[in-house]
């Protein structure tokens, strides 16, 4: 069968009674959200590899799942929700609207929501995590919690890697929840997290999910990236 038109091209012969046996390829790369937020099937994608394309959409099995350390994390990372904020990530919204059934300004309000945070900053040392937030900043050490596999209503699933606070500022959160579409160790080039106080209802939250880039990189080079499919 044709991966393209989805038109006979042959015909296999088995023995025993007959059955219709349909064949087609293709890569997987579904790119639907296979991570907290469910977006609908709505296109979230980068223009760096993230491995199988099958796992980046959201579609693998629990033995493939393993534990990760907070050193993948490890980095200076910046929110992208400033960017949103002055106009930055305009010609995003516009290349998701091209390419799929949703407006611009429809986009722009679902992002304006999945990204809104006032830590403007996050660094992770060791077990050190410190938010900044209007540029004071509250620490604390955390140590792995487990790990969480979500489904969402598209069918798609996500992990949700989990460190609970140790010791630190009260300021600190309990918890917080790390989700960038990886499902074993892995480096980390950008992550969704979620955090607060409560385990439980942290795993429930799939419409805000403050998003974060190395610090490092200029507002168009994340442009290039959110653009790139």
């Amino acid at each position: 069968m044709s991966k393209t038109d989805l038109k006979e091209v042959g015909t296999i012969k088995v023995e025993g009674k007959p059955y219709n046996i349909a064949v087609a390829g293709g890569s997987g790369k579904v790119h639907e959200h296979g991570e907290g937020h469910d977006h609908d099937g709505h296109d979230h994608a980068h223009g760096h590899s993230h491995g199988d394309p099958k796992i980046y959409a959201g579609i693998f099995e629990d033995s493939q799942v393993k534990d990760r350390p907070l050193s993948d994390y490890a980095g200076d990372w910046q929110s992208v929700y400033p960017f949103l904020q002055d106009g930055t990530l305009d010609p995003v919204w516009k290349h998701k609207a091209e390419k799929g059934t949703a407006s611009v300004e429809d986009i722009r309000k679902e992002y304006e929501v999945g990204y809104k945070t006032d830590v403007d900053r996050i660094t992770i040392e060791g077990g050190v995590v410190t938010f900044y937030k209007d540029g004071k900043p509250s620490k604390a050490t955390y140590a792995y919690d487990g790990k969480e596999i979500l489904t969402y209503k598209k069918g798609n699933r996500g992990v949700r890697f989990i460190f609970k606070k140790a010791e630190g500022d009260a300021s600190a959160p309990q918890f917080i929840q790390f989700s960038d579409h990886g499902i074993a160790p892995n480096k980390a080039d950008h992550y969704h997290l979620y955090w607060g106080n409560d385990r439980a209802a942290l795993l429930n939250e799939v419409t805000n999910w403050p998003t974060y880039y190395p610090s490092t990189m200029e507002a168009k080079e994340i442009v290039a990236e959110m653009k790139a499919h």
